[in-house]
């Protein structure tokens, strides 16, 4: 699968976004080796702190699927924005955590924007992972 078959899947996903209060819709797509395409939207809240974003929604999927970092190939993530879109704060630690280091990751807009990025691009500063808190005990 191509990078932009992949956002094109992304772009599908978001259309399962509940978005109430932003009206912004965001769909992010993940390909995994076994060749499933897992979708993910965001999903709003009035009490906005349980909503939950697009990045987030499609990894906690795979993993209740019982995937694991290590089945992951590439990552696309979309919205209705003027450049390709980027991931909040907290989904950066989450694909951070639950993402292989080296996965492509592809950010878009509904017009056909595609930026490849990484997760040390997006987040350099990161959390170790628990294991390596777990040394420090």
């Amino acid at each position: 699968m191509t990078k932009e078959q992949l956002v094109q899947e992304a772009i599908i996903a978001r259309k399962q976004t509940y978005s109430p209060y932003s009206k912004f819709g965001v769909g992010a797509a993940l390909l995994m080796k076994d060749g499933k395409v897992i979708h993910g939207a965001n999903i709003e809240n009035a009490s906005y702190g349980l909503s939950n974003c697009a990045e987030r929604s499609a990894l906690f999927q795979a993993y209740s699927l019982g995937y694991r970092k290590d089945d992951i190939v590439m990552m696309a993530i979309t919205g209705d924005t003027l450049n390709p879109i980027s991931p909040c704060g907290a989904c950066r630690q989450v694909m951070n955590e639950l993402l292989p280091k080296n996965t492509p990751i592809y950010l878009s807009n509904l017009t056909g924007k595609i930026k490849e990025t990484s997760l040390k691009e997006l987040l350099p500063y990161s959390f170790d992972e628990i294991e390596h808190h777990e040394d420090k005990l």
